[in-house]
C-alpha cells in the first residue's frame, strides 16, 4: 500500500470511529441535499449538527495534502483539539498559513515532508481556518473546528449523510465557502430516532 493510500484509509477509518460518538444507543442516519439559492446543488459544503451533549475527545490525527496545486480535501471538519497534518506532494515547495484566529504560519516544506497543527477549541463552532500558501497564492483549503463528530461535506451531487447519530433531538446547520463569499444555511430541527434515518434539505444563503 503507498503512503497515500495508507493516510486515505487511516483518515475513513478515524472518520467512522469519531462518527460512532460516545453516546450511548443504536445511532440513525441524517441525510438530504444542500442547494444554493437557484436550486444548483451546493458541491464542498459542510453540514454539521450545532452541539451534541456531552464532551467528544479529539479525533485520530487527519491529513490534508497538497497536490496538484490543490489543498486536498479542500474542506476538512475536525473535532477541537485534532491535529492536522499538512502533507506537500508536489515537486515544488509549499507553504501553510491561515489568517484566520489567533493565526499562523507553519513555513515552507518540500515534497513528501508534513507540518502539523493542533486545532484549538474555540467559542462558537464551526470555526473556520482559511488555508493558504504564500508560494502558491491560488491555493486555499478550509478547516472547519467543531464540538461534536456528527458532520459530513456534500458530494458533487449536493448530497450529504451523517452516519451513527445518536437518537435526540439536533439543530443542524450548513456552511460553504467560494473564493470570495462565505454562505450558510438557515439552521433546521431534526429528530433523530434509532429505528428511522431523518432526512433535511438545506438551502444556502449568503
Amino acid at each position: 500500500m503507498s503512503r497515500h493510500a495508507g493516510f486515505l484509509a487511516a483518515i475513513v477509518a478515524a472518520t467512522v470511529i469519531a462518527h460512532t460518538g460516545t453516546l450511548g444507543g443504536a445511532g440513525s442516519t441524517i441525510s438530504g441535499t444542500v442547494t444554493n439559492t437557484g436550486q444548483a446543488p451546493a458541491a464542498n459544503a459542510l453540514v454539521y449538527i450545532q452541539e451534541v451533549p456531552g464532551t467528544f475527545p479529539p479525533g485520530a490525527p487527519v491529513e490534508m495534502d497538497q497536490r496538484g496545486m490543490k489543498f486536498i480535501p479542500q474542506l476538512l471538519p475536525v473535532v477541537a483539539g485534532t491535529t492536522v497534518r499538512f502533507l506537500n506532494s508536489d515537486p515544488s515547495p509549499h507553504n501553510v498559513f491561515s489568517p484566520d484566529y489567533e493565526k499562523y504560519d507553519l513555513g515552507t516544506w518540500q515534497q513528501g515532508q508534513t507540518k502539523e497543527y493542533t486545532f484549538p477549541e474555540c467559542a462558537k463552532p464551526p470555526c473556520v481556518y482559511t488555508q493558504l500558501c504564500k508560494v502558491h497564492v491560488e491555493m486555499d483549503g478550509y478547516v472547519a473546528v467543531l464540538q461534536n463528530p456528527y458532520s459530513a461535506v456534500t458530494d458533487k451531487k449536493g448530497h450529504y449523510e451523517i452516519a451513527n447519530v445518536p437518537p435526540g433531538s439536533y439543530t443542524l446547520a450548513a456552511w460553504y465557502a467560494s473564493r470570495t463569499r462565505r454562505y450558510k444555511a438557515q439552521p433546521k430541527p431534526v429528530r433523530v430516532d434509532a429505528s428511522e434515518p431523518a432526512t433535511v434539505d438545506l438551502v444556502l444563503a449568503r
